[in-house]
């Protein structure tokens, strides 16, 4: 199939996902007009000078002082300071932005695309954790869409594809447990970041992988379906599927199951969101049923996991908490990476910031939640968190 050639701009494009994307970028032919990442230097030069993209965002200004000089010799504008990313979402021509930047950064730069009149492929998780209703309504308004490139809510719109929302009885996200599947909460106080970081099947960035050892992720997750689809919390279950071959499923009412199954390899998730509805040859090997072996399914551990019920209540609770939840989080992580709390004392911090935070939203008068809100919130509850971790 002939589809024309897609213009794409790549934000976080040093990270993991970013990397997937302007892979598959370079095996479809896709003309990647821009890219952006915070500091990485020598990998920036390397990719300006194989992809040739019109701008290049970097947040760090010193580092972008740098990358100028290196890449005199191209035509690549730098765009520099925390605004970059933002800017080069307004100035890039680009069909689609793909956000695959880390973390509360990566909001401002999703809405920057979308009022530019931009189709974005969405891997950056906190932008519908914190302010995820208002994104789909400005998204709806300007005409665009928004591409979910996270592999469990691809493969949600995928199987929802063709089907009406009234029709649809549950959406079930799946969740390979990550490291610690199965372990206490005694043996989980010993755990170092080292065992944290050694993911059983898929390959990511240092903050996911985390997350995805307390389950965190997966919450974050819910509450994108959530906003994405339209669905209420009460519509969702989170299975452990240990082998991640089964990426989500939708039940319907009459308790069919639509699952959608491939190898773990976010590749093929960036090629949707770029391709669909069609679908072209990509890079991933098909499954080989007969070697596949069992498909093994269970329970989610709430006591030794609490904060993926803690996401329930978070998206239940809806205006700021989410992004409260989100802020505690990347602090509560980045100390643990730091060597500064035990593993443990990430679901405590957060689940106490959380939790703070609708208390005082219960108490505060009801308005129309801005960007502005979110940003305080998410200000305030990384002060919080650094004030509680001592």
């Amino acid at each position: 199939m002939n589809l024309p050639k897609k213009k794409v701009a790549v934000l976080g494009s040093t990270g993991s996902v970013g990397e997937q994307a302007l892979d598959v970028c370079a095996f479809q032919g896709y003309e990647v007009t821009g890219i952006a990442a915070g500091k990485s230097v020598k990998r920036l030069e390397e990719q300006i000078r194989r992809f040739r993209p019109a701008y290049c965002a970097v947040a760090d200004k010193n580092a972008a002082a740098d990358l100028k000089v290196r890449i005199a010799d191209t035509d690549t504008v730098i765009l520099s300071g925390e605004s970059a990313a933002e800017e080069l979402a307004s100035l890039t021509d680009a069909d689609t932005v793909l956000n695959a930047v880390t973390g509360f950064a990566g909001l401002r730069p999703t809405v920057a695309a979308i009022r530019a009149g931009k189709d974005v492929a969405l891997a950056n998780k906190e932008t519908m954790v914190a302010f995820g209703e208002r994104v789909m309504a400005l998204a709806a308004e300007k005409g665009v869409k928004i591409l979910p490139v996270d592999s469990e809510h691809c493969a949600i719109f995928q199987c929802l594809r063709g089907s009406r929302k009234e029709d649809v009885r549950r959406l079930i996200i799946t969740a390979s447990g990550g490291p610690f599947y199965g372990k206490t909460k005694e043996e989980l106080s010993r755990v170092t970041a080292e065992n944290a970081l050694a993911h059983p099947t898929w390959s990511m960035g240092k903050r996911i992988t985390i997350d995805s050892s307390t389950l965190m992720n997966k919450g974050f997750e819910v509450i994108e379906a959530v906003r994405l689809f339209g669905v209420s919390p009460e519509k969702i279950d989170v299975v452990i599927h240990r082998e991640s071959i089964i990426h989500s499923m939708v039940e319907y009412n009459d308790s069919a199951v639509i699952a959608q199954m491939a190898l773990p390899d976010m590749r093929l998730c960036v090629q949707y969101a770029l391709t669909c509805p069609d679908r072209v040859a990509g890079q991933l090997d098909p499954i080989d049923f007969t070697r596949l072996g069992a498909l093994t399914f269970a329970v989610p551990d709430a006591e030794a996991f609490p904060l993926l019920p803690l996401a329930f209540e978070a998206v239940k609770a809806g205006g700021t908490v989410p992004a409260a939840m989100n802020a505690a989080d990347e602090v509560a992580v980045s100390l643990f990476l730091a060597g500064k709390i035990g593993f443990l004392s990430i679901p405590e911090l957060v689940t106490e910031v959380t939790r703070n935070a609708a208390a005082r939203q219960r108490s505060a008068e009801k308005k129309e939640l801005t960007l502005a809100d979110v940003e305080e919130a998410d200000r305030a509850a990384r002060e919080e968190t650094r004030r509680l971790a001592g």
